[in-house]
């Protein structure tokens, strides 16, 4: 029973469409998680598009800082939406376009 539980895990995460990183490669650079979007402007170029999804408080609920996330691509057919909070890289995720 362990190991088709196992295989169904393996095989559902082969199949999802979207894929997690904490790198990315732009050219010869190297973006990460934590990254400033300056950094990320100067290594990937401008992205496709920009979207603002709104804002977010800090953990202690003084500040409130802007979430956004760029979209770069396609390249080889993938997508690469990058998000952003409060000027820094939290997240990168890779989609296949149609």
């Amino acid at each position: 029973m362990g190991k088709q539980l196992l295989l169904a895990l393996a095989l559902a995460t082969a199949a999802s469409p979207v894929l997690a990183a904490d790198t990315l490669r732009c050219g010869s650079q190297l973006i990460s998680t934590g990254d400033r979007s300056s950094e990320v402007l100067q290594k990937c170029g401008e992205p496709v598009s920009r979207d603002l999804l709104g804002y977010k408080r800090s953990g202690n609920r003084r500040e409130e800082f802007q979430v956004e996330e760029w979209t770069y691509g396609p390249n080889g057919g993938m997508y690469q939406y990058l998000r952003f909070e409060g000027n820094r890289l939290v997240q990168i995720t890779s989609k296949r376009g149609n």
